[in-house]
């Protein structure tokens, strides 16, 4: 086993433990270029009152496995399944399976691929078989589910270079299949796959309206954060605006889902542009009120909105889900982190490490740190006018309170919010892993409240 690396100027062949190639590593003077907020990340967030973090059950060792990254996996299909988009049963059964394989051999992507893929297929053959006898309802349900588990399936198989594999951009083709298969018979509440014309291309998005919006009505445009794609986002935020008598425009943007997948559009710090494409679509749509159009993300999403909302005018709303502030310190923060606990610091990614520099369009991390330069909100927080919420969870992971606390200061709207969900209450976690429907609900409220 490859010795802990203690510190940056440590490098060699350990890499090959984190995933990285040579000469795809960061060098250690891109590492030493911290802005002068870099402290922010620096600062780790708030205990619960017995001083210990939540005893949160996806946490190793409690919960399937002693892996957090495959434990956040299963706790989102867990957390998902209210929506319709999962079954416990079938959830469990999968986790289940994957056990027995950890046991054998350890953790292998290619056992979580497999596994997630035979579910997937399965529930896929359930919804061909009730749609060959006209059980329309029935086979809607089916493909919902088959479309998030080979949207899971699509998780953790990447090649070297951070791109996905083959195998793993068909499963989440067939997801997104799935998907629009599920929606056609669906009356509640109604979806409408889109396009939304950007640049010399078109955004892939879902349009979700109910019949209780008013004609026109007010809408929410939704956007990714980093390794997400729309069909995952569909669950809670449709049901719970649909409830609310807001319709929703739901995108893959440049970095994320359909647009990097399979159209092959890489991140980009200028949401704006996107936003701004966004709500030219919607002013052409007659069920739209164009003067109550706002706008919500998470995770990286919580860069992506407020910069939306600072440059675009049009947005009457803002909810930022996670807060980003240097997007870059950030990076070089968990890369630092990285490198002082050693490889086995790894597993608290969402990918591996080279999809990040694949997502941003760059082959190494030196390029990727000169892209996430634009990454930032200092001097462009100042800008949001509209009113303001930004959720955060005191026992977040990625991003502590102090950049939430940076972030909601910067602002200069009139009407602003800040709400940190404690261990105690629940949804403390990232973007509210934890308790996904306490924190969804807080920000529906509040939207249908302000927009």
């Amino acid at each position: 086993m490859a010795r802990t690396i203690k510190t940056l100027s440590d490098y060699g062949k350990e890499y090959a433990d984190y995933g990285v190639p040579p000469g795809c590593a960061p060098s250690p003077q891109v590492l030493k270029t911290q802005s002068q907020d870099y402290h922010l990340t620096e600062k780790s967030g708030k205990a619960g009152k017995d001083g210990k973090l939540g005893e949160n059950w996806f946490l190793a060792p409690r919960g399937y496995f002693d892996n957090k990254l495959w434990n956040r996996g299963i706790q989102g299909a867990i957390s998902a399944a209210q929506w319709g988009s999962g079954e416990i049963g079938e959830i469990d059964r999968v986790g289940k399976r994957l056990l027995k394989l950890v046991a054998d051999h350890g953790y292998k992507p290619e056992d979580w691929y497999t596994e997630w893929l035979r579910m997937a297929e399965h529930v896929e053959g359930l919804a061909k078989a009730a749609e060959a006898k006209a059980r329309y309802v029935t086979a809607g349900g089916a493909y919902r589910r088959a479309s998030q588990y080979y949207q899971y399936a699509a998780g953790k198989k990447y090649n070297q270079d951070g791109s996905p594999s083959k195998d793993t951009v068909e499963a989440y083709r067939k997801g997104v299949v799935c998907f629009r298969k599920a929606i056609r018979w669906q009356q509640f509440p109604r979806v409408e796959a889109v396009e939304v014309p950007f640049e010399e291309k078109s955004l892939p998005a879902y349009f979700v309206q109910s019949p209780m919006n008013p004609i026109p009505g007010p809408t929410m445009i939704i956007f990714d954060g980093a390794v997400l794609f729309k069909e995952g986002l569909y669950n809670g935020f449709a049901d719970e605006f649909a409830k609310r008598g807001i319709a929703c425009l739901i995108v893959d943007t440049p970095g994320n889902g359909e647009s990097l997948m399979l159209r092959g559009m890489h991140a980009r710090h200028d949401s704006e542009k996107s936003a701004g494409a966004c709500l030219d679509y919607l002013e052409t749509r007659p069920d739209v009120d164009p003067h109550r159009i706002g706008i919500t993300a998470l995770s990286l999403g919580g860069f992506y909105a407020p910069r939306a909302a600072a440059f675009e005018k049009r947005l009457k709303a803002c909810v930022a889900w996670g807060p980003e502030w240097d997007y870059r310190d950030s990076w070089i923060r968990r890369w630092t982190l990285m490198l002082e606990a050693g490889p086995k610091a790894y597993e608290l990614l969402d990918a591996p490490l080279m999809h990040k520099p694949w997502m941003l369009g760059a082959k190494t991390w030196d390029e990727a740190f000169k892209k996430l330069g634009g990454f930032n909100l200092r001097g462009i927080a100042e800008k949001i006018t509209c009113p303001f919420l930004l959720v955060h969870g005191e026992e977040d992971g990625q991003e502590p309170t102090a950049v939430a606390e940076r972030l909601f200061g910067a602002v200069r709207s009139k009407k602003k919010t800040l709400k940190i969900f404690t261990a105690e209450e629940g949804g403390s976690m990232h973007c509210s892993g934890d308790n996904r429907t306490l924190a969804l609900t807080y920000i529906c409220d509040w939207v249908m409240e302000n927009l």
